[in-house]
């Protein structure tokens, strides 16, 4: 991952370089990573996490249908 330094302006670059590992999750594996959780514990977590993400799906998609 690169980010560029315009005009020795190192705040703004690091602003862009935050957002970049946010996108991509890197600051959400590290948290995850900090403690060892148990296979049971992260097959409940990944299924609830499942179900929100596919409720915000389908919130998405009913908010699209009404708008049209």
């Amino acid at each position: 991952m690169e980010v560029s330094v315009r005009d020795n302006n190192v705040d703004q670059a690091l602003r862009a370089l935050k957002k970049k590992l946010q996108r991509e999750g890197v600051f959400r594996e590290i948290k995850l990573k900090q403690h060892f959780e148990k296979p049971s514990e992260r097959k409940a977590r990944e299924k609830k996490e499942g179900i929100s993400r596919q409720r915000k799906l389908a919130r998405k998609k009913a908010q699209r249908e009404g708008m049209l």
